[in-house]
């Protein structure tokens, strides 16, 4: 219980800035039905209560069965059992992402090529992450640079997207950023960190990070060849109508709606990654009884944690996210969007459930010298950078690709010389700060912009804000990384010196 307390009272101080900005925006700029209030109010207790419980689920279940299977499968020392399993987990993780979900019923366009549905964007982003999952893990293996990696398939998608529709652009590049969620990113991340620990070295650390960064550009080469294979272009976005609730009891049911449907949603979701585990534990036994009843224990929380934030996430901040966003183009021609939406960007990442997982384990692995709070900060500066540029991009209409390929060869080259434990955790950082919040309140809020402003635009510019969100951290980490090593240069030089001295005193 104190953990859990702990925990609620972490989530607080991350949630509380983004209900104080609404709550000023509401007053001063965008007034607001008090139904439609009443259901963010809701949804902001909700938001703390949920986040607290999957953070404290997430350490006692999936970063441990994460840790553990990587180790074991690293240890067996079989290339192919690694490589099959990796695959057949990227699958399984990635399948039935609640944030994967959101975004595929927003494409209509491939949903109606296809009697599969949306089922056909859901597997084409599964078997990509599989096969980029599969790349990560071999690369740790055999001590393959990130860096080359990462800047290989980058261009590879560059270059594809040449051949590909530019309505289908935006699309693309947000696959990448909402398939690494609050579902992936803990179970992936802590492959890595079990895969590592069997190795010895220097670089053992080093290649914890990066598997995130490398399931993230899967889908986007994947969902590419998507767009190559149907041909799809000229998509069209149908902006539904707010739902209408005025008083407590159609906030009461709409919540009811919710819990019933994301229960249902996160229990799909868990079910595989349950099955693989009793499974892993059958064969190996690797868990005694104690740990077996703390990680089921883990289960739960995860369960009820998820469920209720996504709940007052899409319940609560959908609606208000586009309404904020129709009361800001309205104004002034549209400009307040860009510093409101800045500062949106920068308390909303500390909201994602899945930063606090990575933050936690960058902590650890660097054993403090990487601390959770110089990561959050590094992380705030990108994101608000990024909904600045795609607040700029929906008001000037300018193509996403001017702004996507110089970020992501600055990106690149960084990554030649930050330390590769940076590089490896930018990357990373990218995929987890675009998730259930983004997907729940950015992507609303600017959906809400263009159908003011234009409404044939919006899929082409407000889709895109997520990829937006992706691209800015692995500029901004790096450039954390750059002045990390030069400070513990200087503090060695230092040390050094002194050393030096006192030497020169004995021998006096």
């Amino acid at each position: 219980m104190k953990a859990l307390r702990d925990k609620i009272v972490e989530s607080l101080t991350s949630i509380l800035p983004i209900a104080l900005i609404v709550l000023v925006l509401s007053v001063a700029l965008v007034p607001m039905d008090t139904g439609i209030f009443l259901l963010f109010l809701v949804g902001v207790a909700l938001l703390i209560v949920g986040l607290g419980c999957f953070m404290l689920g997430a350490d006692m279940s999936m970063l441990v069965i994460g840790e553990k299977i990587g180790s074991t499968m690293t240890h067996s020392r079989k290339i192919w059992l690694i490589a099959l399993l990796s695959f057949v987990l990227g699958i399984i993780v990635t399948v039935a992402e609640p944030d994967l979900q959101i975004l595929a019923e927003q494409v209509p366009a491939i949903a109606q090529r296809t009697s599969l549905g949306n089922y056909l964007l859901i597997l084409t982003v599964a078997v990509g992450v599989g096969i980029f999952l599969m790349f990560g893990m071999l690369r740790i293996v055999f001590h393959i640079p990130l860096h080359y990696l990462l800047f290989a398939f980058y261009v590879a998608a560059f270059v594809l997207s040449i051949f590909v529709s530019p309505d289908f652009w935006a699309v693309s590049f947000d696959a990448g950023g909402v398939t690494t969620g609050p579902m992936t990113v803990p179970f992936i991340m802590s492959l890595g960190v079990g895969v590592a620990s069997i190795r010895s070295g220097k670089g053992s650390k080093n290649d914890s990070f990066g598997l995130v960064a490398l399931s993230s550009v899967g889908p986007v080469l994947a969902v590419l060849i998507l767009g190559i294979i149907f041909d799809i272009h000229d998509m069209e976005y149908t902006v539904e109508g707010l739902a209408q609730v005025s008083d407590t009891r159609g906030v009461f049911f709409a919540y009811l709606r919710g819990f019933g449907d994301y229960a249902a949603e996160v229990g799909v979701a868990l079910s595989p990654i349950l099955v693989f585990f009793l499974l892993f534990q059958i064969f190996t036994r690797a868990f005694r009884k104690r740990q077996l009843v703390r990680i089921v224990v883990g289960f739960l929380y995860t369960f009820v944690g998820l469920t209720v934030f996504l709940a007052g996430a899409n319940v609560g901040f959908m609606p208000i996210g586009r309404l904020v966003g129709q009361g800001l183009a309205s104004l002034w021609g549209g400009w307040l969007l860009i510093p409101v939406g800045m500062v949106i960007g920068y308390f909303v990442v500390a909201a994602e459930p899945a930063v606090h997982v990575l933050n936690k384990q960058v902590e650890r692995m660097s054993a403090g010298a990487i601390s959770a709070s110089a990561m959050m900060r590094g992380l705030c500066i990108g994101v608000c950078v990024s909904i600045g540029l795609a607040m700029t991009r929906i008001l000037t209409g300018l193509n996403i690709m001017y702004i996507l390929v110089p970020g992501y060869v600055i990106a690149l080259v960084l990554g030649f010389v930050t330390p590769p434990m940076f590089t490896g955790i930018a990357f990373d950082s990218g995929g987890v700060a675009s998730g259930a919040m983004v997907s729940s309140f950015v992507l609303p809020l600017a959906i809400g912009a263009c159908s003011v402003l234009d409404p044939t635009s919006i899929m082409t510019q407000a889709f895109g804000c997520v990829a937006f969100v992706a691209l800015t951290p692995l500029i901004s980490i790096q450039i954390l990384g750059i002045a990390y090593k030069r400070r513990t240069s200087k503090i060695k030089r230092n040390f050094l010196t002194v050393e030096d001295r006192v030497l020169e005193y004995e021998v006096a």
